[in-house]
């Protein structure tokens, strides 16, 4: 029992992973940055699409068709590609324990944030102008549909919480120690977020824009989903994972606690 105690990471150490990644990350060119981006929007696009098949297939919206909502955050995160929410925790991790790298952390949201958006974008063109999808198509704008009206009030709430539960996988993916552990944190989190309809502004994107551009939801809607679900997401992100767990790691005037 000692010998498995003494194995698991402790806050610190967490933490120093966390701020280690987001160096990397820091220094990657802007071409590999943002074509990582566009690579995970597009591929996020398969949590709405994953549900879409599921429902469509079994005719009922039961929350067990939620089961393949992590469907795109496993091969974004498992796979290294760069997802907007992630980088709410690494790079600002950094920047709280180094107290640079704001204008760095600027750009590396900017890149990917964009990237993330065109991604998406090239998935709701496959979605709704090739035959590739075509049979879950209805059922892909639908659930667009449904994020893309709700009020700005509730979606902005639904994405603080969405962030929050997309920088824990990436703060608990960090700790983890072998895929397996990583493969359960990842499906069992994200699922919650497809679930409970928590609002996340990469995946809900590919179902949002289909309906864009099938014409069942209207470009204001869109921005106002698009503005409350990014501004949701940093909050949760930033506010409470990055400083929360920043908090319990930092010693004001001394070393950092390792317990």
């Amino acid at each position: 029992m000692a010998e498995t105690e003494t194995s698991r990471l402790s806050a610190a150490e967490i933490y120093d992973r966390v701020t280690s990644g987001a160096e990397e990350e820091l220094a990657r060119p802007w071409h590999n940055l943002g074509f990582s981006a566009v690579g995970a929007g597009l591929s996020m696009g398969l949590s709405g699409l994953g549900v879409a098949v599921l429902q469509t297939a079994s005719h009922s919206t039961a929350p067990w068709t939620y089961t393949a909502y992590p469907l795109g955050f496993l091969v974004v995160i498992l796979g290294r590609m760069q997802l907007f929410t992630e980088n709410t925790l690494f790079p600002v991790a950094l920047v709280l324990s180094t107290r640079r790298h704001l204008a760095a952390t600027a750009r590396l949201w900017g890149i990917v944030l964009a990237g993330n958006l065109v991604g998406t974008l090239l998935f709701a063109l496959l979605a709704t102008t090739t035959p590739a999808v075509e049979r879950w198509r209805p059922t892909l704008s639908a659930l667009g549909n449904e994020s893309g009206e709700r009020g700005f009030s509730t979606l902005f709430w639904t994405a603080v919480v969405g962030g929050w539960l997309v920088a824990l996988v990436g703060w608990l993916v960090t700790a983890s120690t072998d895929t397996v552990g990583q493969v359960l944190l990842v499906v069992s989190l994200t699922f919650l977020v497809g679930v409970g309809h928590f609002t996340h502004s990469i995946a809900g994107s590919g179902e949002v824009l289909t309906a864009l551009l099938r014409g069942d939801l209207s470009l204001s809607s869109y921005l106002t989903w698009l503005i409350a679900a990014v501004l949701g997401n940093a909050v949760g992100g930033v506010l409470i994972v990055a400083l929360l767990n920043y908090g319990q790691v930092h010693v004001p005037g001394g070393d950092r606690d390792t317990s």
